[in-house]
């Protein structure tokens, strides 16, 4: 969902800076804000007892993140973590609340975004249930691709490590390696200087 900044403003939001690798909130904690992007990339992740992450999603500029629990009183079921220095719009729950109530169309533009995320997960979990690790990478690299504004583009570049694909596709970094190596000698990537393009 992308509200407009200018109407985010009046409403009282305020703008923060985070780090590379910040954390905006914590799995478990009640939410206190909406949070939108500005600038940068967040990712929502999932950390067992054993310091092993599964990546539930990747956000960019202009997307908002983490609004199912403002609307139900329930705890975040995931970790905001930023992928690069970012520049996050917040804005208080309860004015958040009280804007969506204000403006009645932004109800459609919500329930449309939920709908959105649901129908994503359940692709995402269809791919990485039924699949082979090469099935799940070319299921995330064309997800990936088909959200980036660049998606025209014959071959794009795909900002993620090898764990990183490994933590959103439910593989061993080794079984990414490997499989991308196949992938390349097939032509389905392109792997030049170390970076991958799909």
């Amino acid at each position: 969902m992308k509200l407009n900044p200018d109407l985010l403003l009046a409403w009282g939001a305020n703008s923060k800076k985070y780090a590379k690798n910040e954390i905006v909130f914590q799995d478990g904690t009640e939410p206190k804000s909406y949070y939108q992007i500005v600038s940068g990339a967040v990712k929502m992740v999932n950390i067992n007892s054993e310091g092993r992450e599964f990546t539930q999603g990747y956000f960019y500029e202009g997307n908002s993140f983490g609004e199912p629990p403002l609307f139900i009183d329930e705890t975040y079921p995931a970790t905001a973590i930023t992928l690069m220095p970012s520049v996050i719009m917040r804005l208080p729950k309860l004015t958040f609340l009280r804007l969506i109530d204000e403006y009645p169309a932004l109800h459609k533009q919500v329930i449309y975004e939920f709908a959105q995320r649901i129908h994503n997960k359940a692709t995402t979990a269809r791919i990485i249930i039924n699949n082979s690790p090469e099935e799940r990478i070319i299921g995330f690299l064309e997800n990936y691709k088909a959200h980036h504004k660049n998606a025209a583009a014959n071959k794009i570049l795909i900002p993620f490590t090898r764990q990183e694909i490994a933590n959103f596709t439910g593989l061993r970094v080794e079984t990414v390696i490997r499989t991308l190596t196949k992938m390349k000698e097939k032509k389905q990537v392109a792997i030049i200087n170390r970076k991958l393009y799909y």
